[in-house]
């Protein structure tokens, strides 16, 4: 048998020259576009292993056990025979004859409403929503990377998506992720939420120029990006997705623009109420009329396009891990919304004060953590620790890591777009329960909420 080579520490004898082969040229600023021009080609690559013919994604089917163990509360008998009774219902494919069938989840929808229709009324086939209240809309936000923050607002969009809501995705991140995720196509800042905030500004501006000819003065030139965001409404940028009831509205590179540009319009207008641009805009369009839930996936930083979502949201969620620098840095997250949220209503509110008008309050339905990727036998004493000090706010339901999640994001999926056959029934019901929880315990947050409004609506 050969002797045994010994591996030794890297910083031990290193040949230089042969640490001069391998390093390779300097590097320039061209490089930088070639290293960028080869993701793209990879990414591409990745991304359209999921696509169908026609270049888009598509969701995959859902079986007859699937159906009756997670998304329509009755036993596989009783679902089959339903059909058996109805053949203008959705009746799903087989490969072969006995063999099980296969649902698209559009079809499932309709199966749903049918039972709502003629089931028991003892049970509930669709979710509660009371009628004529708004859609909710929920941040998801930390400014630390690598939380989890991305694929918690993904899957809690395809949680509620399956429970039957009607779901919009906003991307705020200019990386894009979650557009990858939901399979979306953005040519440039012009399709993201760019020009929902330039309209904002842009009617401000209108406003601020009558104001200006009934003093007498001359009005301020709209500038071509101004003009053009003022033809563009919200319906026009939602593109729809491989989900029936998710669309979206997504965010590529160029979108970090407006990072720039909104101190900018600032400056000009200071009066203007930036943290308000995605909300109005959202509301004057009609989009809360539209969907049950908007999901704002937020960049890792707190800059002009987080303070919007966060100021448009009603419910904040901060996914953050077990780990004291992850505590730490969620710690100063809450600080810095503090400031940022507090600084505003101060200046708003002197100037409230002054010309005897209502003052300004920020104000969610709920702010949750939630702690993701946990491994309970290394981080349960944290995690008890980080629950004794943040109490109610951090949720007591913690999103365990399984080898489901790592999959999911090779294949730029979420876990409830993963096939169980790839896996075995056990094994995906073991992968998706960490995520079948985290959705509860946020529903359990949403039902509240509306219910609280319900009650209030009715007292008044």
């Amino acid at each position: 048998m050969a002797p045994e080579t010994l591996t030794l520490p890297p910083y031990f004898n290193i040949d230089p020259d042969q640490a001069l082969a391998d390093l390779g040229a300097p590097a320039g600023s061209a490089r930088f576009a070639e290293i960028a021009a080869a993701c793209g080609r990879g990414r591409d690559d990745l991304a359209g292993r999921g696509l169908n013919p026609e270049g888009r994604k598509e969701l995959r089917l859902f079986s007859t056990w699937e159906i009756t163990r997670y998304l329509i509360p009755v036993a596989p008998a009783h679902f089959r025979r339903v059909l058996r009774q109805h053949p203008d219902l959705p009746q799903g494919r087989a490969a072969s004859e006995g063999a099980a069938r296969w649902f698209t989840l559009d079809e499932v929808l309709r199966l749903r409403a049918h039972f709502a229709a003629e089931g028991s009324r003892a049970k509930e086939y669709r979710p509660y929503r009371p009628e004529g209240l708004p859609a909710k809309i929920v941040a998801v936000a930390n400014f630390k990377g690598g939380v989890g923050k991305t694929s918690t607002c993904a899957h809690l969009a395809m949680s509620a998506a399956l429970d039957g809501y009607r779901v919009l995705v906003i991307d705020l991140d200019s990386q894009g992720s979650m557009t990858s995720i939901f399979g979306g196509q953005v040519a440039d800042e012009w399709a993201t939420v760019f020009p929902l905030l330039a309209r904002h500004y842009a009617r401000h501006q209108q406003a601020e120029n009558r104001a200006r000819v009934d003093r007498g003065d001359s009005p301020l030139p709209l500038d071509d990006t101004l003009s053009e965001a003022l033809k563009l409404e919200a319906g026009a940028l939602v593109q729809k997705t491989h989900w029936p009831n998710i669309d979206l509205i997504g965010a590529q590179l160029n979108l970090y623009w407006a990072e720039f540009q909104i101190p900018v319009w600032r400056m000009q207008g200071r009066s203007w109420k930036l943290w308000d641009a995605l909300s109005e805009s959202l509301e004057a369009d009609g989009i809360l009329d539209q969907y049950d839930l908007i999901f704002l996936d937020t960049p890792p930083a707190l800059g002009y396009l987080t303070i919007n979502g966060l100021a448009a949201a009603d419910i904040l969620l901060v996914p953050l891990g077990a780990s004291f620098l992850e505590f730490d840095s969620t710690g100063r997250f809450f600080d810095m919304l503090h400031s940022t949220f507090a600084s505003i209503e101060e200046a708003e509110n002197m100037a409230a004060r002054a010309l005897g008008r209502e003052g300004l309050a920020f104000e969610w339905d709920a702010v949750r953590a939630v702690i993701t990727r946990y491994d309970g036998n290394q981080q349960a004493e944290l995690a008890a620790l980080m629950q004794a000090y943040l109490g109610p706010v951090l949720s007591p339901h913690r999103q365990d890591f399984t080898a489901l999640i790592g999959q999911a994001g090779e294949q730029v999926a979420g876990i409830y777009e993963a096939d169980y056959r790839d896996f075995n029934r056990e094994t995906y019901a073991r992968g998706r329960q960490t995520f079948d929880e985290t959705y509860a315990a946020f529903k359990r947050l949403l039902v509240g909420i509306w219910r609280r409004e319900d009650l209030a609506r009715a007292e008044g």
